[in-house]
């Protein structure tokens, strides 16, 4: 297993060298989306609207950030189950998303999505939120703000450790 420090920047280029149980530290810009942004940015395409950000070569993270704290960007901010996203996915994948970041096992058809558009599936440590937090160096709500806590938000990682749990090869962690 390798160790990569990788820009969002140039992720989806990268994607195809990058194998299951890899490390990588992620820097630069995420989007947040959990189920109901998801339900919406679908409604907001199939009714004609562009997405609240660019989907090409973009990362969502499924992940709802709590309040900030004095001195942090945001307060906890762990992975919530990505199976919850899959029926989403595929279609997201096949817009050019680069990654989507979470925890937890993905149906056949979003393995099967990774492995078109050579993209990857990243695994964030669960119940470790208070933590990660401290790679987060940025949050600006962007879209669904009477979400509330699962509004769409840009998070600017530095360095946030993940694990490849899905490569673009079809290559699963939790098939081994």
């Amino acid at each position: 297993m390798s160790e990569y420090y990788i820009n969002t920047k140039e992720l989806l280029s990268v994607c195809p060298r990058l194998k299951v149980g890899d490390r990588v530290f992620l820097s630069g810009e995420v989007y947040t989306a959990r189920d109901a942004a998801h339900k919406r940015i679908f409604e907001d395409i199939e009714s004609g609207k562009k997405p609240p950000f660019d989907i090409g070569g973009a990362v969502i993270y499924y992940a709802g950030p709590t309040p900030a704290p004095e001195g942090l960007a945001v307060g906890s901010c762990g992975p919530t189950t990505s199976a919850r996203m899959d029926k989403y996915t595929p279609a997201l994948l096949d817009m050019g998303l680069a990654a989507t970041i979470g925890k937890g096992e993905r149906s056949r058809e979003v393995t099967e999505a990774i492995i078109k558009n050579k993209s990857v599936y990243l695994c964030a440590i669960g119940g470790a939120g208070a933590l990660a937090c401290r790679h987060i160096k940025k949050c600006e709500v962007i879209a669904y703000d009477d979400l509330g806590c699962e509004s769409v938000k840009k998070l600017t990682f530095d360095n946030f450790p993940l694990t490849v749990g899905i490569d673009s090869g079809g290559n699963s962690i939790f098939k081994r």
